[in-house]
């Protein structure tokens, strides 16, 4: 009697470990990838999805969801209270706010990469433009640019005009654009006669053509900073993600897409 109350003490405790473990399982199954929740500037767009690609090959377990847009619409984003990891921006202004705000870790934060602004009008355009000085002319009925209070390239195309004392001429024809991927196909499709981008995004569009850089000096230098939220949730996955995008493997494919990087 003594010996089968022990095995029933034994099979019920056994049981209880059991359940306990499949109870673990259940929520947190071996299987089930870790997400990770990367918001990022819609100009960065084709680098990072070549990035992810060779990263996920040695990171099966770690999906990673990008959030792309306007590095302004971004930042409201994350101000509102939106659950992510790790923060790229077009400018150093939007990360410069939430950092003041203690939204990101601020020793997390670094330059990942460079970029230059440029002008673009339609592949087939026979339009005699070769400076940013030429959108003064007539025959430039309308021209895009981002909006300057939440689109960096938009913000600096304003710095670029201004110190060219060309705003006051531009402004009554520019169209503003949500982001540039917006202001690319406005180009591309001929419904403005010029627009300014990034090199990166022209050189990966072959409907449009660049026609001038802006010129050295009339605008903030175009960084990406990256960092990772103070409320970041995937802690260890967002440090091995951003010493990965800093990596020399990163470094090539950012150069291969005409990103100017750090050496």
């Amino acid at each position: 009697m003594k010996k089968t109350g022990f095995l029933f003490v034994v099979i019920t405790a056994l049981g209880l470990i059991l359940a306990g473990c499949t109870s673990q399982t259940a929520k947190h199954p071996d299987n089930q990838p870790i997400e990770l929740t990367v918001s990022a500037a819609v100009s960065l767009r084709d680098v990072l999805a070549e990035i992810q690609n060779h990263y996920q090959v040695k990171h099966s377990a770690v999906k990673i969801n990008f959030n792309l847009g306007a590095s302004g619409s971004l930042q409201k984003q994350i101000e509102e209270g939106a659950p992510v990891d790790i923060f790229i921006s077009a400018a150093a202004k939007q990360m410069d706010d939430l950092e003041k705000k203690s939204l990101i870790k601020k020793e997390t934060r670094k330059n990942l990469v460079e970029n230059q602004l440029v002008l673009i009008v339609p592949r087939n355009s026979l339009l005699q433009l070769a400076s940013f000085e030429d959108l003064s002319k007539g025959e430039v009925k309308q021209f895009a640019m981002g909006v300057p209070e939440s689109v960096p390239a938009g913000q600096y195309t304003q710095q670029v005009l201004r110190k060219l004392d060309l705003y006051h001429i531009v402004q009554p024809k520019t169209v503003l654009a949500k982001d540039v991927r917006t202001v690319l196909t406005y180009v591309e499709t001929g419904n403005v006669e010029a627009g300014t981008v990034y090199k990166t995004d022209a050189a990966a569009n072959d409907k449009v053509k660049i026609i001038a850089a802006a010129p050295a000096g009339t605008h903030d230098a175009i960084v990406y900073p990256i960092a990772m939220l103070s409320a970041a949730k995937q802690v260890k996955a967002a440090e091995e993600f951003i010493d990965y995008l800093s990596s020399p493997e990163s470094k090539a494919i950012f150069e291969k897409h005409g990103f100017i990087v750090n050496k």
